[in-house]
């Protein structure tokens, strides 16, 4: 029996994508308004410094790294739709509780339910896209990863923008609202995942055998692969930590250029990843895939040191180039590392393995801001040195893994060239 399905959004395919697709871009919307004024409601609302108001959110978020090592065991037994949902509604819980802080005690509280909420959602809801992307068809799993990052993208960057425009008023009462507005938008995405995203297989551990955490670390490739995925996500997230810092210290540019620039980074992410990851699927496998994003991230950096020698009135011109370079690697990496990670897990521990991937991006979250602080207080080219050469052996490591993974199939290679074509599987 043929299963409908179309790459263009249209057919039961694209009334099935519908529903997570927009739980993302709402989930992201409520994540937008709030990063731009955590710091300064917290310094709103309580008698406490900036640096200890920093120190407590950091506590806060620490506590909660265990997390993803529950969650992937509860992904694999009841599956990965009520655990996200469980997760965006306690995100939800968390910015209510924003409303009531008013010192130490109150300010940890929030911080601590908020980060659990994240750590919940982003420890299962990569399996959840998994899943709807098997539902779909062999060779779907890039697209969706694509097409999801893309609406979290689009609604981060409209929650950033509505958040800064609304942040003019500069009043407290304005904060209160759009902590409220990000409260809602975490419950409304938790009730489109439970109402509207369709109810598919996941496949239960084995009786017997290993599986879980005891598979995982007995599964060398896999661990290789979190490792690799470390250095990457160390790449992925250095854009908007350096760049503001960069381009008006190291470089004496207008302090105006920053804001534009990773606006056109959002924008790229939010409207091209899809159809560079169709063209990319068509030519090489997701490792070599990841090892191009290396190396176009090796040139990003090389090409921003190369921007101390240019003169200033070609500066900017030339980082709207180097940010397209950046774009086109985090494109590249981001619906690649994903299926590949998904693809590699054995189909009763994907929600573990999942959640353990996880890892990569909270580490290298926690080691970024440091390293480049580090590096950038005794040197302005010196983190580009040192990320440059990550990435390019985060390339090498790749090439060498490939062959250490599980084979791609050639249906998952060959089916996202024919999206409308309905793959024909047993009635």
């Amino acid at each position: 029996m043929a299963r409908a399905t179309t790459g263009d959004g249209t057919g039961h395919s694209g009334l099935r994508r519908w529903p997570l697709l927009a739980a993302v871009a709402v989930d992201s919307l409520g994540t937008g308004l709030y990063l731009p004024l955590s710091m300064l409601y917290f310094l709103r609302v309580t008698d406490l410094d900036l640096a200890a108001i920093g120190v407590l959110v950091s506590v806060g978020t620490a506590l909660t790294l265990p997390v993803p090592l529950l969650v992937g065991r509860l992904v694999d037994r009841v599956g990965p739709r009520l655990v996200v949902a469980g997760g965006q509604a306690v995100q939800g819980l968390g910015f209510l509780l924003y409303l009531a802080v008013s010192g130490v005690s109150s300010l940890v509280t929030a911080v601590l339910v908020t980060s659990i909420g994240l750590r919940v959602y982003w420890s299962s809801v990569f399996t959840l896209i998994a899943d709807q992307a098997d539902a779909e068809h062999a060779g779907a799993m890039d697209h969706w990863f694509a097409r999801t990052g893309m609406f979290r993208e689009a609604g981060a960057g409209g929650g950033a923008l509505l958040a800064g425009a609304v942040l003019a008023v500069d009043s407290t009462r304005v904060y209160d609202g759009l902590i409220l507005a990000s409260a809602l938008a975490f419950f409304a995405a938790a009730l489109v995942v439970v109402l509207a995203v369709p109810s598919v297989p996941h496949a239960p551990p084995p009786a017997e055998g290993h599986f879980g955490y005891r598979a995982l670390l007995r599964d060398r490739p896999y661990l290789a692969l979190i490792g690799t995925c470390t250095i990457f996500a160390l790449c992925s997230s250095f854009l908007a930590l350096s760049l503001p810092v960069y381009v008006v210290q190291g470089l004496s540019g207008p302090s105006w250029a920053p804001g534009p620039l990773l606006a056109l980074n959002t924008l790229l992410l939010a409207t091209c990843t899809a159809a560079l990851t169709r063209f990319v699927r068509r030519h090489c496998t997701r490792a070599r895939a990841m090892a191009w994003a290396g190396g176009l991230w090796a040139l990003w950096c090389a090409a921003s040191a190369a921007a101390a020698l240019l003169p200033s009135r070609a500066l900017v011109p030339f980082l709207v180039a180097v940010v397209v370079c950046y774009t086109l690697a985090e494109m590249t990496y981001g619906p690649a590392s994903n299926a590949l990670a998904a693809d590699a897990a054995p189909p009763g521990s994907r929600g573990t393995y999942l959640a353990a991937f996880q890892y990569s991006f909270a580490c290298a979250n926690i080691i970024a801001p440091t390293l480049f602080g580090l590096l950038f207080s005794h040197g302005r080219l010196l983190p580009w040195l040192a990320v440059g050469l990550l990435s390019a052996l985060g390339a090498v490591l790749m090439l060498h893994l490939e062959h250490r993974l599980p084979k791609e199939s050639r249906t998952s290679r060959h089916e996202i060239d024919t999206p409308n074509k309905a793959p024909e599987s047993a009635a």
